[in-house]
């Protein structure tokens, strides 16, 4: 029998994916468990994996755009493994925090009784889900990982052709190529990211407010702590914990920084659900750490650190990336001095770290070489005046400077 791979559901009003690398080639007999192919969305990129045994038939190439539902693949259990082939290991069972990574939607000539995959299964005993709940957008109904990830996200799942958010191919310019252009797509990720920069443009007013902040108490933390935190925590001792802690005062002083604008309504978010923007080879993707008030400095590093590696593997999921109340960006990694960052909207403000910089400061009527960081904040001015710009970066600057005001009991121990 031949078991259709499809396009499979990654999340509400994802109308399409595109195919990034197989990772068997065509005719390869495959087993249960192992990695098909990846697939990239506009949210997140996510493993297909085989969910039967049998010969691999490739129907669409890598680098196809594909809606939802396409055949893309076929697996013929009449043809199996030679015998004494290894058989791979199970994939192991993903940590209970992590949510769980949409897989292929897979179905067969009969469906009995609405079967479910492996995969499938033990999504829905881990959840405590009943499945005749869950609405499936597989062949016959056949019920895929997607359609309960969407299903806990509240959505419920729906045909490609009603999902909404589907946007208009962008228009070519006309402008025929010359010798030497070369012309890439581009992926969907990149066109999101185009997308939603165009929208925080054209649907907010963008304004951004300008500070600075000595960085000396923090370097001298770090110098005199960084390796005793890193082999007590594992992770490294970096800037952007504090500046997420720091953020978060300045939050609670100014909470409309923390909210969102919804129609005439104002939404404000009674909890700190903060984005860290992570460069990656196909572009910029901002995980969040949630309820980082109640998070220590170093549970903040290690938050971080886990959400940074699984973007640059390509691993974050839809739910790693929803519902950020503020987001901070690192353009000082890069060497950036000054930037005006723009909104993740429908967030209403986000913070711009930058390159620390020796300058000559005035220190008690002294001129002082100090290591310096320009702060920006770029915020939504129809809900926040400049003087709630101001003071936020003023708070921001006083606990950046004084980092003792923060929750350092974590030092004690080092």
């Amino acid at each position: 029998m031949k078991h259709e791979v499809v396009a499979p559901s990654v999340g509400e009003s994802v109308t399409e994916v595109s195919i990034l690398k197989w990772a068997k080639p065509d005719g390869t007999v495959v087993k249960t468990g192992e990695m098909l192919l990846e697939v990239e969305s506009d949210k997140a990129t996510v493993e297909i994996i085989a969910e039967f045994d049998g010969q691999l038939k490739i129907l669409k190439p890598a680098g196809e755009r594909l809606p939802i539902g396409t055949l893309i693949a076929t697996i013929d259990d009449s043809v199996k493994a030679a015998a004494g082939a290894p058989t791979p290991p199970p994939a192991k069972a993903s940590a209970p925090s992590s949510p769980p990574s949409p897989a292929a939607s897979f179905g067969s000539d009969k469906t009995p009784e609405r079967t479910l995959s492996p995969a499938v299964q033990k999504t829905v005993t881990e959840k405590g889900l009943n499945p005749n709940d869950i609405s499936g957008t597989g062949k016959h109904g056949m019920l895929t990982k997607g359609d309960v990830l969407t299903h806990l996200e509240g959505g419920g799942s729906k045909p490609a052709s009603t999902q909404p958010g589907a946007s208009a191919a962008p228009q070519k310019s006309g402008i025929p190529d010359r010798p030497g252009d070369r012309r890439v797509p581009m992926s969907m990720l990149r066109t999101k990211i185009a997308e939603r920069l165009v929208f925080a443009q054209h649907s907010a007013a963008i304004l951004t407010t300008f500070n600075e902040a000595d960085m000396s108490a923090i370097m001298e933390l770090r110098a005199k702590y960084k390796d005793s935190f890193k082999i007590k925590f594992g992770v490294s001792m970096g800037f952007m914990s504090f500046f997420v802690k720091a953020s978060i005062e300045a939050l609670k002083v100014v909470p409309e920084a923390n909210a969102s604008i919804d129609g005439h309504d104002t939404v404000y978010h009674d909890y700190f659900d903060v984005g860290v923007a992570v460069g990656t080879e196909r572009g910029l993707v901002v995980p969040v750490v949630r309820g980082v008030d109640k998070l220590s400095i170093p549970q903040i590093e290690q938050g971080i650190g886990e959400l940074a590696l699984k973007a640059r593997n390509g691993k974050l999921s839809i739910a790693d990336m929803n519902g950020g109340t503020f987001t901070i960006s690192n353009g000082g990694v890069y060497g950036s001095l000054l930037s005006t960052p723009i909104l993740n909207p429908p967030q209403s403000s986000i913070l711009g770290m930058h390159k620390i910089q020796d300058r000559p400061i005035v220190i008690n009527g002294k001129i002082e070489a100090r290591p310096m960081m320009y702060l920006a904040l770029s915020y939504d001015h129809r809900l926040i005046d400049g003087k709630g710009a101001v003071t936020f970066l003023v708070t921001l600057k006083d606990f950046l400077e004084n980092p003792k005001k923060l929750n350092l009991d974590f030092l004690g121990g080092l």
